[in-house]
């Protein structure tokens, strides 16, 4: 086989350009790749719902197979449907086709070892990487597909025994699939609550798959995509508003009001919850916007531990740790009980729980930490030097810090706010996101600060 250089395998995934860095034989190499890993013999394949996943996914199997495996096949389904196939059927990894929130052109693929852990970026990843591109692959025996779908029943039990779903009564929650997969597998939950006595009034929007993507890629992190889901909730005066990505492995939520609620403060409402279950645990976080967070595991009597940024590491660290939960600001939220990988159906479970146990309003839920601890949101530089930028905020700003942490980026604290700098690894992109403490005018000056520094707008 005649070696080819693929450049579509990124820090612990795989995304490109359709027909420029990713096509059907890139996929069939990485299949072969895979099959030859130590010990791979059955592995899950799933796929999203684009018009280039089924070509994708079929090659990909049919290097697998090529390579001995046997292929459980989920068909169309999320990512973290593909987590749990691979841990619960005991696979030796799992291979999800998706490009998730990319644009149109693009397609990916999401990649896990046996347990649904991920593969090790400078080890695992590459020595994949460096055999898809040589083509010395090893001979071996065929395998076959086998058909897994049905697997999408035990995965809405698992999802369901993290809430009680006879305390799920009386909210009118609006969930948007975005067009993207999710909707199947909502409706799976959706009917397992009713058989365990959930009494939840859903509205659906944009709910079946559509790979021409009508109302946009849907990433409702971009605050442009955030009001179809909003003005839904308020004209259909709902409770609790979810929202998903392409590939649902993250939930974003809006209040009754149609507020979008920022990730930071479910992180920490999600660490409440798990702590009142299990006081003491350990909670894993990111370290963009940590004000609120620490303090409230803090007050809940837990162990705040600090991660990278990005799936591979939040699940390492939780593994290392045994944290119970962790969250990124990002929207993904990561369960020890589900193999330590990240859900987008399990978090709105547990906020719509909290809403019916309580009594009270997502508004009221976040709206006091919403106050208490402000922050700017992520905000993204595309700059020409990003170090020489970076180095200005520093002269001008840094010696002022009373503490500094490099873990992603670079952190600096102040008594009274704090800022997070972070490089992107592909692109000249700095991405910075400040946070005070009970201040939002402090917020907007130092943003305005450190912005003008980072863009040469003022001098040092």
């Amino acid at each position: 086989m005649t070696a080819r250089t693929i450049t579509c395998f990124k820090a612990y995934d795989l995304r490109g350009r359709l027909g420029a860095e990713l096509d059907e034989d890139v996929a069939w190499r990485v299949g072969r790749a895979f099959a030859a890993r130590p010990g791979a013999r059955r592995v899950v394949v799933g796929r999203d719902g684009r018009d280039s996943s089924p070509a994708l996914a079929a090659a990909l199997m049919r290097g697998l197979v090529e390579g001995g495996v046997e292929v459980l096949d989920l068909g169309v389904a999320g990512t973290e449907e593909m987590y749990f196939a691979t841990d619960h059927l005991g696979a030796d990894g799992g291979i999800e086709v998706t490009a998730s929130h990319n644009p149109i052109d693009y397609n990916g693929m999401k990649l896990v070892g046996p347990g649904a852990a991920p593969l090790d970026p400078a080890t695992e990843l590459a020595q994949l990487a460096a055999l898809a591109q040589s083509g010395d692959f090893p001979k071996a025996a065929p395998g076959r597909i086998t058909d897994a779908s049905a697997v999408r029943a035990d995965y809405a039990r698992k999802v369901c025994d993290f809430v009680d779903a006879g305390a799920l009564a009386g909210l009118r929650v609006l969930v948007n699939a975005g067009n993207g997969v999710a909707g199947p597998a909502f409706d799976a939950i959706a009917a397992e609550l009713a058989r365990r006595g959930a009494s939840l009034e859903v509205i659906r929007i944009n709910h079946d798959a559509d790979s021409g993507f009508p109302n946009g890629i849907p990433n409702p992190l971009l605050p442009e995509n955030q009001p179809m889901t909003a003005e839904a909730v308020m004209a259909h005066k709902a409770d609790l508003g979810v929202a998903w990505d392409g590939d649902f492995d993250r939930c974003f939520l809006f209040d009754e009001t149609g507020r979008f609620i920022p990730g930071e403060y479910v992180v920490g409402l999600l660490a409440a919850a798990f702590l009142d279950r299990d006081p003491g645990a350990r909670i894993v976080h990111d370290p963009r916007v940590v004000l609120n967070t620490r303090e409230v595991i803090a007050k809940a009597g837990g162990e705040a531990v600090q991660s990278r940024t990005g799936h591979a590491f939040v699940k390492q660290q939780m593994r290392r740790s045994g944290a119970i939960y962790g969250g990124e600001m990002s929207a993904h939220h990561y369960f020890r009980d589900f193999a330590f990988a990240d859900s987008g159906m399990i978090p709105w479970l547990l906020v719509a729980e909290m809403m019916a146990r309580s009594g009270r309003p997502l508004s009221q839920l976040v709206g006091d930490r919403m106050a208490a601890f402000p922050s700017s949101g992520e905000v993204n530089f595309r700059l020409v030097d990003p170090d020489a930028a970076i180095a200005r905020v520093l002269v001008a700003v840094g010696g002022g810090a009373v503490a500094r942490d490099d873990t992603d980026g670079i952190s600096l604290e102040y008594p009274d706010w704090r800022f997070n700098l972070r490089r992107s690894n592909t692109e000249p992109v700095v991405r910075l996101n400040v946070e005070s403490r009970g201040d939002a005018g402090l917020v907007a000056d130092r943003l305005a600060q450190i912005s003008a520094l980072l863009t040469g707008e003022a001098g040092a």
